[in-house]
C-alpha cells in the first residue's frame, strides 16, 4: 500500500523550474580545429533541468618561462627535463596528459625576478604559440606597468594568434585593451573579489573589444584559505548575469587556482594531498559557475576530466 501511494505521488511530482532573463556570452579561445568554446549557458552551473550548457568546462595547464624554484618537488620532478624550455614543457602536457589549452606565466618579466624585456618575452610567446596547436593564454607577472609594456608587445609580435592575455587591471586596461583590439586577441580581466570593479572594467573594455573577447578572473583562493568567499563572489556574479540580465557581468569566468593551491601547507605535505587539494578547489569553483580552470598538476587535470 505504501509503495502504491509512493508511486502515485511521484507520478504527480513536478520539479519547479526558474526562468532566467540573461545568458553568459560565448567566447572562443584559439582558432581552427583545436579552438575551445566557453560560456553560452542560460542557467546556473549544472542546472540542466532549467537551462542549457552548450559548452562543458575547459582546463588549461600552467607553464612558466622561468624554471620555478618555489614549486613543490611533486610537480617539478615530473617535468625536470623540460622546465628550461616552455615549448617542450607545453608539448609534454599536450601529448602525455591531454592538455586542451596552455597557460604561459611570464614570471621572468617581474622586475624583482629577471626583469625580462618586453621584446624577449614576446619572442618567447611567439615561439610557444607556433610550437603548439591548442589555445594559449598568456599571463604577465602581475606588476601592472610592466605587464602593460610586455603584453602590448606580445600582442603585436603574435598578431593573429588569437591569444588571451592578462591580468588586465584598472591601471593597464587602456594599453592592453587597445593592443588586443589592434592585433586580434582577447583579454582576461582580474579583479580582487570585487563585483563593482568587475562591472567597471567590463564597461570600459566593451568600448574597445567585442564581448566574445573578454573573460573574467575574479581571483580564486584555495580550499581552506578563503575559498568560501571566492565561491560566493563567483556565484553572485554568475547569478547577476542570469537572473537580472546584467550584461556587464556576462563574461565567462576563469579560476586560476594552480598557484593558490600549491602554495598551501597541505598541498606541500604530499603529492596525493596536493592533487586532491587542487581538484577539490577546482570542482568547487566549477559548481560556483567557473567556465575555465588553470591548473598546475596534470593529475588534478585528469581527476577533473574524469568527473566531467
Amino acid at each position: 500500500m505504501i509503495l502504491e501511494n509512493s508511486e502515485n505521488i511521484y507520478k504527480h511530482f513536478f520539479i519547479l523550474k526558474e526562468t532566467y532573463k540573461g545568458c553568459v556570452k560565448e567566447v572562443v579561445l584559439g582558432y581552427g580545429a583545436n579552438s575551445l568554446r566557453v560560456g553560452g549557458e542560460n542557467g546556473p552551473a549544472f542546472h540542466f533541468f532549467e537551462g542549457t550548457w552548450p559548452n562543458p568546462p575547459h582546463f588549461a595547464l600552467e607553464v612558466c618561462d622561468l624554471e620555478p624554484t618555489d614549486w613543490p618537488v611533486a610537480v617539478v620532478e615530473r617535468f625536470k627535463d623540460v622546465l628550461d624550455n616552455p615549448t617542450k614543457w607545453a608539448l609534454e602536457y599536450i601529448r602525455n596528459f591531454g592538455a586542451e589549452a596552455i597557460c604561459l606565466q611570464l614570471t621572468s618579466t617581474d622586475p624583482i625576478e629577471k626583469d625580462t624585456s618586453p621584446e624577449e618575452a614576446a619572442a618567447l610567446v611567439r615561439d610557444v604559440s607556433e610550437g603548439i596547436e591548442v589555445p594559449l593564454i598568456v599571463f604577465g607577472s602581475g606588476t601592472a606597468d610592466k605587464d602593460a609594456r610586455v603584453l602590448t608587445k606580445v600582442a603585436e609580435v603574435c598578431a593573429g594568434k588569437s591569444l588571451f592575455m592578462g591580468p588586465v587591471v584598472r591601471q593597464n586596461l587602456e594599453e592592453i585593451g587597445k593592443a588586443a583590439q589592434a592585433f586580434g586577441h582577447g583579454v582576461i580581466i582580474q579583479t580582487p573579489l570585487e563585483i563593482p570593479m568587475a562591472k567597471e572594467l567590463s564597461i570600459k573594455l566593451s568600448k574597445m573589444l567585442p564581448s566574445g573577447k573578454i573573460l573574467l578572473d575574479p581571483l580564486s583562493p584555495a580550499l581552506g584559505y578563503g575559498m568560501e568567499y571566492g565561491y560566493s563572489v563567483m556565484e553572485r556574479q554568475k547569478l547577476a548575469a542570469l537572473v537580472v540580465n546584467d550584461t556587464d557581468l556576462q563574461m565567462p569566468l576563469v579560476a586560476n587556482i594552480g598557484k593558490e593551491c600549491w602554495e598551501t601547507k597541505e598541498a606541500r605535505e604530499s603529492e596525493e594531498q596536493g592533487v586532491l587539494w587542487e581538484a577539490m578547489t577546482g570542482l568547487s569553483y566549477l559548481l560556483a559557475g567557473a567556465n575555465f580552470l588553470v591548473l598546475r598538476h596534470p593529475k588534478s587535470h585528469q581527476v577533473l576530466k574524469r568527473i566531467f
